[in-house]
């Protein structure tokens, strides 16, 4: 038996963690199978710094209610209460606010999509209830005032990725499936691994309202509506973490997450959560702020995939190319090119394909796939 958690939200954590987790008794888990999962096998297997009740070790326990739904009673460290009643004993910290946040306010036409056809055929990434994994499709979106419009009837939002590092750098945009928003946007700096802002919205105005109470904040999760309403929960540490103290910031996310459902229609049970759609290793498609990555085979199906930009890159940076063919050649098939602007090689069994492979690469670019 072995206990696993991850992402957890605020509120969550206001309920419990591994205590949660440790109620697998209640379905019929043996009980000290279940104790053993929740206490001694990550101390063990991590060599934690924590006791074990054994002799000479230190007094690191938890008092529960009973052992069955483990209400944690009193928690101490090292022979000192830490807290009880579900309330911490342990004096608070402030923290100062490190961040590197420099983006500047973005206007509602940057998130426009311009084409001259009537009518366009776009790919779609379709996000899933309670899964950071994401599906792919293709639907025909009309086009107003020259510019491709979301179709919120048929659930297929726009979907932007804002550099938070780089000023002046344009919005990535495309389109999305799945949240069910019937008017607003959704935005928030919490997306692995670069963490920049990602938003979803109904229309260009929301997009702009709910990714600007971001940048205001220097990071956070923020919702808005087309009535020009907007909250947003501040995330000041590095546009992640917030100074608040945990109940505080769990009550401040629960109203958030019940807003965005009740107030903008939202069909998710962790709208934040799926937001992330940013992480190019997570299959099937992604929008990483370069374009959409197809986790497959690491191809950009757009923003950068060219050959000009293959051949332009080898003529600037020709020794960490070669560089990369020596590392790739010899070792099972790796990226021959680091990310930043994902281009990457389908792995080969064999050094010869490897080398076709590469070259390939490099001679047509990523294609759209």
């Amino acid at each position: 038996m072995m206990f696993c958690s991850d992402d957890k939200h605020p509120d969550d954590l206001a309920r419990g963690h591994i205590n949660e987790l440790a109620r697998a008794i209640a379905y019929g888990c043996d009980l000290f199978d279940t104790l053993r999962a929740a206490c001694v096998n990550p101390v063990q297997h991590y060599r934690l710094p924590v006791g074990l009740l054994r002799e000479g070790d230190a007094a690191d326990f938890i008092k529960v209610a009973d052992l069955r739904d483990f209400r944690v009673l009193e928690t101490w460290i090292d022979g000192v209460q830490v807290a009880a009643g579900g309330q911490s004993l342990l004096p608070r910290l402030l923290s100062a606010a490190p961040n590197q946040f420099v983006a500047h306010a973005k206007k509602p036409e940057d998130f426009q999509l311009h084409t001259n056809a009537s009518e366009v055929q776009c790919r779609i990434i379709e996000a899933l209830d309670g899964q950071i994994v994401t599906g792919t499709g293709s639907e025909s979106l009309a086009v107003t005032d020259g510019c491709i419009a979301t179709d919120p009837e048929r659930d297929i939002l726009k979907i932007t990725v804002v550099n938070r590092y780089t000023p002046g750098t344009s919005p990535a945009l495309g389109f999305v499936r799945g949240f069910g928003l019937k008017q607003g946007a959704l935005a928030s700096s919490v997306a692995h691994d670069s963490h920049n802002i990602v938003a979803v919205g109904t229309s260009d105005e929301a997009l702009c309202a709910a990714v600007n109470a971001v940048i205001a904040a220097k990071g956070g999760i923020s919702a808005a509506d087309d009535a020009g309403n907007t909250r947003v929960l501040s995330l000041p540490i590095a546009g992640l973490m917030s100074q608040s103290d945990g109940y505080t910031l769990a009550r401040e996310y629960a109203e958030l997450d019940a807003w965005t459902k009740t107030t903008l229609g939202c069909t998710l049970r962790a709208p934040f959560m799926v937001l992330s759609l940013a992480l190019p290793v997570i299959p099937a498609i992604e929008n990483d702020g370069s374009g959409f990555v197809r986790r497959g085979a690491f191809w950009i199906c757009g923003g950068g995939g060219s050959v000009v930009f293959c051949i332009l890159y080898l003529l600037i940076r020709p020794e960490p190319v070669f560089r990369s063919l020596i590392r790739f050649i010899g070792n099972q098939g790796q990226a021959p090119f680091r990310r930043g602007r994902y281009f990457f090689v389908r792995p080969a069994r064999y050094s010869v394909r490897r080398v076709i492979g590469f070259c390939g690469w490099v001679a047509v670019g990523a294609l759209p796939v």
